[in-house]
């Protein structure tokens, strides 16, 4: 047998409360309530599927009452049928606009009542089933989402490992480098200058983007990016175009999508800009000052920290204090000087990363 769905009859007159309940009791679960006051505790207790109630009451009316289920984010959704002998078009008015779903002059007609609280009760099943119907489509788009972002994810990852193999000193640079942007960044957006540049979808996207920033070293021939010691003038220059074919290779993916892509557009910003220099003397197109990507003059931080407290073939892990004099040495020409200075207030939260990441 299909479970009853409970009315909630609400009216101070015991007789109008006997009447309403023999005319419902067959086809419905019945539940009384002598006054406001009580239909509130009984809703806020007991599943009610609707509720008849009367406007003129003591103490609290039941204006009042539909007032305070509209408020609730729990009893908002419960259908009312106002039962009453005020038959005024303003108190009909009144009735409707506080949210009532439908309007019975009194005396009472059983089978008004019973055809009314059936129809009404109907039209809360279909919404709530529309509204169930509506909450698991939303739970699938955001589970798909996430499916596709952690796809996305593990793409980008696999790209720039692809990259590091053929470095195999860089160990976890990309993870490190990754979070020192992030952490960078996040730092930065506390200062009224980047607050609304540096959004939490700005800096996730930064996130995301950093460990392409070497991806052009695929194109660098093994004799160079493999080399035991360090390069030559000529050599140097061949490995400084790893930038550029990075830009270029984003730039590529990023011509097979229909429409633009803010992620491959940073992407590309860190790829082709953290070799270049406050001062203008970096590389590939020589940028100085603020014309360098914001993304870019936090990847190069991020970039020249991790390296030189990395072991290399050519050279030795520097400690911590030594890396950090080395890029202080740079504010104002390698590196922008507010976005230095803002490392040096969590330097300690980068030394962290580095030991939880070592290699």
């Amino acid at each position: 047998m299909a479970e009853k769905f409970t009315v909630l009859l609400v009216d101070d007159t015991s007789p109008n409360l006997a009447l309403m309940s023999e005319i419902l009791k067959t086809e419905y679960r019945v539940i009384a309530a002598k006054s406001g006051k009580s239909a509130l505790n009984i809703l806020d207790t007991k599943p009610v599927d609707i509720v008849l109630l009367d406007i003129i009451m003591p103490e609290m009316d039941g204006y009042e009452v539909i007032k305070r289920m509209k408020a609730s984010e729990k009893l908002a959704d419960i259908p009312v049928i106002f039962l009453t002998a005020k038959n005024s078009i303003q108190d009909e008015e009144l009735g409707f606009s506080l949210g009532a779903c439908d309007y019975i002059n009194k005396p009472i007609s059983p089978p008004i009542i019973q055809s009314r609280v059936r129809t009404h009760i109907q039209i809360k099943r279909h919404r709530d089933f529309l509204k169930d119907q509506n909450a698991y489509l939303e739970s699938e788009v955001k589970k798909r989402t996430k499916e596709l972002s952690d796809a996305q994810d593990a793409t980008i990852t696999a790209m720039a490992c692809l990259a590091e193999t053929r470095d195999q000193e860089t160990g976890n640079h990309i993870k490190r480098t990754q979070l020192y942007v992030k952490t960078l960044a996040s730092r930065l957006a506390t200062l009224p200058k980047y607050k609304h540049v540096l959004t939490e979808q700005v800096i996730e996207l930064f996130y995301k983007s950093a460990p392409l920033h070497d991806i052009g070293k695929v194109g660098i021939p093994d004799a160079i990016l493999l080399k035991h010691g360090r390069l030559t003038d000529a050599e140097f220059e061949v490995m400084k175009t790893h930038a550029q074919l990075g830009y270029e290779a984003i730039a590529k993916a990023e011509e097979e999508l229909s429409e633009e892509v803010k992620f491959l557009e940073i992407a590309k910003e860190i790829a082709r800009f953290h070799h270049e220099k406050w001062d203008g003397s970096g590389y590939p197109l020589g940028l100085s000052g603020t014309d360098i990507p914001l993304s870019a003059r936090l990847m190069a931080i991020a970039d020249v920290y991790d390296a030189l407290i990395s072991k290399r073939v050519y050279k030795d892990a520097m400690p911590h204090e030594q890396a950090l004099k080395i890029i202080k040495d740079g504010r104002g020409s390698h590196f922008d000087p507010e976005i230095l200075d803002e490392f040096m207030a969590i330097e300690k939260v980068f030394f962290s990363i580095a030991r939880k990441y070592s290699d």
